[in-house]
């Protein structure tokens, strides 16, 4: 009889010659369980998915109920459906006036793609501006959209009328013209490498657009839902968005993003043509109920006060002469390290220890840190040792070669 492994090389579809081949049958809290039992600490979330923990009491339970209420009734937008309205409220109590009108689709790119068209069909304008080194999903537009070649240059021909910015630099949003129906940008870039810009950056690109009557539209798929240390990102720069992108975190572990803008701009799909954006899963019931789950806790909880502290703690700890540099905010950390081939290997080394990390696609020689959102001091503590300590392995057989 085959194993799990061997069948998953044969039947599932592969994104690298070089999967990394860990099973796991079980997921609680902090940690991953594989087949014989051993737990690994998993120190970034299902990439940022996790924030309240792998199988959260609370979150578990409301996808139970639901599922045991109903599933899939309709495609989306046309009953009323309970879990949706419910947590479309709740989002709109905690976001600015101006964002009160959720559309839900079933990932981060689904939502990139609809705010595409949405910002399209408002404006009547065709060009989309983003960032160099972004990245907003690998569907067609969202690839886009991605400020990174690379990954790009194999699909082409892709959408016509973007351009690139460099993130932070305020002398490249001058580009931003009457011409742009949007700026697409991560409130914090992710796959970057965790950069964060300055307040006075985002002060300047929200009147830019302003002036140009260009959607601000902030991508806060990774960095949304506490993760930085506030409830959304943008609270940090004292700006309020005319779009904003959710996934990721806000499902709890189930897949769900969104798309939040006024009623007045989303009302804009809704005639010439009608169905403007349409969707069979976008907000399914059960993940709506699970996203309804996670803010509660989030909220109730109190998750979000000790994220910046935790952040710090993280830096403290993690000093080492082969580490560049310690960057993010809150608990979206990089470490950055000469190489990749460095980075990789430590990251291999600590998985060996049960120590669950990766790296970024625009920033291959930065260790990933983003762990569920109520990881203790004890862990913070314990994983920065295995950190340390392969760090300071690879180092030495570094030098010694």
């Amino acid at each position: 009889m085959l194993t799990q492994r061997q069948l998953f090389l044969q039947h599932n579809a592969q994104t690298t010659l070089e999967p990394l081949l860990l099973e796991f049958v079980k997921a609680s809290g902090m940690y991953l369980y594989d087949p014989e039992g051993r737990k690994y600490m998993d120190l970034i979330a299902g990439i940022g998915v996790s924030n309240v923990g792998h199988c959260h009491p609370a979150v578990v339970k409301a996808v139970k109920d639901q599922a045991e209420s109903y599933m899939h009734i309709m495609v989306y937008g046309e009953f009323v459906q309970s879990p949706q309205v419910n947590f479309a409220k709740a989002l709109a109590d905690v976001l600015p006036a101006g964002l009160d009108c959720t559309y839900f689709v079933n990932s981060g790119t689904e939502a990139v793609e609809g705010a595409m068209k949405l910002a399209k069909r408002y404006t009547h304008r065709t060009e989309i501006i983003s960032c160099y080194n972004s990245y907003h999903g690998s569907t067609q537009g969202a690839l886009s959209l991605m400020g990174n070649e690379e990954f790009k240059q194999a699909y082409r021909p892709l959408l016509p009328h973007i351009k690139f910015i460099n993130y932070n630099v305020a002398d490249d949003l001058n580009l931003i013209t009457t011409k742009t129906a949007a700026v697409f940008i991560e409130t914090i870039q992710g796959e970057a490498g965790i950069r964060v810009a300055d307040k006075a950056y985002f002060k300047a690109l929200r009147a830019r657009c302003t002036e140009t009557g260009t959607l601000l539209v902030l991508d806060e798929i990774q960095c949304g839902f506490g993760r930085t240390g506030k409830l959304f990102g943008f609270e940090h720069f004292d700006l309020v968005p005319d779009m904003l992108l959710l996934a990721k975190g806000i499902g709890g572990g189930m897949p769900i993003g969104a798309f939040i803008t006024s009623g007045a701009i989303m009302s804009a799909l809704a005639t010439n043509p009608i169905l403007g954006h349409i969707t069979t899963f976008g907000g399914h019931p059960v993940s709506c109920a699970a996203g309804l789950a996670t803010l509660n806790t989030i909220q109730s909880e109190n998750i979000v006060a000790g994220v910046e502290a935790k952040g710090q703690l993280f830096k403290m700890l993690l000093k080492h002469p082969a580490i560049k540099e310690v960057r993010g905010k809150g608990l979206m950390i990089a470490i950055e390290f000469d190489s990749f081939e460095t980075n990789k290997k430590i990251i291999d080394a600590c998985i060996k220890d049960g120590l669950i990390s990766d790296w970024f696609l625009h920033c291959s020689n930065s260790m990933r840190i983003a762990p569920p959102l109520i990881i203790s001091n004890a862990e913070i503590e314990w994983a920065c040792e295995v950190i340390l300590k392969n760090v300071s392995e690879v180092a030495n057989s570094f030098s010694a070669s």
